[in-house]
């Protein structure tokens, strides 16, 4: 198995800080664009698509700021981290996504996050 590569995006989003971050954050807001339905007990959140469910250990995260997950099927170290950047003279809100992907699938994950983050947008009302 080929190591996995990190992969850095950065969407533009139409939301305040806080409403965005209840959307990275919550069972309930990542059920709105990221899976069909997503379930926490804990430190674990479980993620279901088409009935099929992934586990992933929330591993960090800031109020405001960013979440960090790891999938608990991952044994390499492997995380993605969502992170939520104000700039400072702008106040633009950029959402900033750091991943990991086998090297042959990265163009397909980072085409998995647009379409994740078209989503956000259209639930944000942000597109």
């Amino acid at each position: 198995m080929s190591d996995k590569v990190k992969f850095e995006l950065e969407f533009v989003i139409q939301a305040s800080p806080q409403l965005l971050y209840q959307y990275i954050s919550t069972p309930s807001g990542l059920s709105e664009w990221y899976a069909d339905n997503v379930n926490s007990r804990g430190e674990i959140f479980t993620f279901i698509w088409d009935g099929a469910e992934e586990r992933a250990k929330l591993l960090k995260r800031k109020s405001e700021e960013f979440v960090k997950l790891a999938w608990e099927e991952n044994e390499d170290g492997s995380f993605f981290e969502m992170r939520i950047i104000v700039d400072e003279i702008t106040k633009d809100v950029s959402l900033f996504i750091t991943d990991f992907a086998e090297d042959d699938e990265v163009d397909e994950a980072r085409m998995l996050w647009e379409n994740q983050i078209s989503d956000l947008k259209q639930v944000l009302g942000s597109t």
